[in-house]
This record gives C-alpha cells, structure tokens and sequence, in this order.
C-alpha cells in the first residue's frame, strides 16, 4: 500500500510540474505571437515607406523635367505636395502602440496630451494607435 502511495505522489510531482512548465511555456508562446505582430506592422510599414519614397524620389524627377520643360515656356508649375509626409503621419498613428502593454501607451497617451482624459477617450486612443485590448468590455478591462 505503501508503494502504491509513492507512486501516486511522484505522479502528482511529475503533473504539477508538467502543468507549471506548460504555463511558462504558453506565457512564452503569447509573448513571441505579440513580438511577431510587432514585427510584422514594423515590416508592412517600413515597406510602405520605402514605396513611398521609391514613388518621391520618381515625382521629384518628373516634377524636375516637367519645371525644366515649361521654363522653357515660360510657365511655373505649382508647389509639389509632400505626400511621404503625410503617409508617415498616418502611418506611424496607426502603429504607434503596437507591442506596447496598456499601462505603457495609455501613459504615453497621457504624457502627450498633458491633461486628465475619460477612459472611453483613452481606450479610443489606444485603439487607434494600433494596441489591441483583449478583454471583452475595454473599458473595464
């Protein structure tokens, strides 16, 4: 009877410790997913960007032809808006928090509008920033 109790001890010993390996494990695994997403947006963005720029640096050397074409007209072609600019804007907004946790962008958030804000406001914010909130009500989460 005795060995039987061994063996039913060592076996708990052995599920416990398989159990605590595998929440380590699956807390890992949910760490490299959010790291991977990180990259992932750094990528898609970075890629953007360089094919923003490809096509600036392509509008810069037509736009150059065309001023140097019309002088010889006499006409003068209007300011070239900075598309890049604008694309970066709208661009890095929506990946601003990403691989951030919650309390970090929401202080960010904070820091940066350097007023008191209502939850509702702070969660949109975050929203938009790329970060995402997991819990069912965002608010209470």
């Amino acid at each position: 009877m005795e060995e039987l109790t061994d063996i039913l001890v060592g076996l708990e010993q052995r599920i416990n410790a398989y159990r605590s390996r595998f929440q380590e494990l699956e807390k890992k695994r949910r760490r490299l997913d959010d790291e991977i997403a990180t990259i992932k947006k750094y990528l898609e963005l970075a890629e953007t960007l360089y094919r923003v720029e490809a096509d600036k640096a392509k509008l810069a050397s037509l736009s150059n032809q065309i001023i140097t074409t019309d002088d010889s007209k006499g006409l003068r072609p209007g300011p070239v808006m900075d598309v890049t600019d604008q694309s970066r804007e709208i661009l890095l907004g929506r990946s601003k928090y990403v691989g951030k946790s919650v309390p970090q962008a929401a202080y960010e958030i904070l820091r940066e509008s350097n007023r008191a804000m209502h939850a509702k406001e702070l969660v949109q914010r975050l929203i938009e920033g790329g970060l995402q909130i997991k819990g069912k009500t965002p608010l209470t989460s």
